[in-house]
């Protein structure tokens, strides 16, 4: 993985902390966000921690560029207030999930394994927020099944495969080709996308 943070505290606190994850690598660190891209292009990481706020390119532009590339990496983005306005624009570009630049060691490591797996909307009520904050609900959805509208609604509240399984008493893998399906209806990349998706519309609130 590759840390973009331009507070030297926080990108090696960053390193060391997901450096010492046996099953995690840091394959470089950035100081700005061109410096982001060159490396994410150099090295292929899976996932990528990102600073929305840097010099020469700031984390929301350095996501777009990335998430257009073959193989892109998942992208976490951090940041000092939770409803900053960046975070959202960040979110819309693409970004794969977000977290506080204050949160624990144990947050953090959870975070990017959870985006590592995609199978979870990272704090799903802050993007409830931030999409209240910042759009007018009118958002149109495709028509939707009975069934892949109880999945986005499971997915706005945060809930992994196996919970939504639990859930609607379906298999995992059911419940996968639910969310596949769900993905393709609403033209978005992942999970987070598709509950920024189920907000701006008023689907869910």
């Amino acid at each position: 993985m590759l840390v973009a943070d331009d507070d030297e505290m926080v990108r090696d606190g960053f390193v060391a902390i997901l450096g010492a994850q046996p099953d995690m690598d840091v394959v470089g660190s950035a100081d700005d966000g061109v410096s982001a891209l060159q490396q994410a292009r150099a090295h292929r990481p899976d996932v990528v921690v990102m600073d929305v706020r840097m010099p020469r390119l700031d984390g929301i532009e350095a996501t777009r560029r990335l998430l257009v590339e073959p193989d892109a990496p998942k992208i976490l983005v951090v940041t000092t207030f939770e409803h900053d306005s960046y975070v959202y624009d960040a979110l819309v570009s693409g970004a794969h999930g977000f977290l506080l630049k204050r949160a624990g060691a144990q947050q953090l490591v959870s975070a990017v394994r959870a985006l590592a797996r995609m199978d979870v909307v990272l704090f799903p009520e802050s993007i409830r927020e931030l999409v209240e904050a910042r759009t007018v609900r009118d958002r149109k959805l495709p028509r939707l099944t009975e069934r892949e509208q109880e999945v986005l609604r499971l997915l706005a509240r945060g809930m992994t495969n196996a919970e939504i399984a639990d859930e609607l008493f379906l298999g995992v893998q059911t419940v996968k080709s639910h969310v596949t399906a769900l993905l393709g209806k609403l033209r978005v990349r992942d999970r987070t996308q598709a509950v920024i998706a189920a907000y701006e519309s008023g689907f869910v609130d």
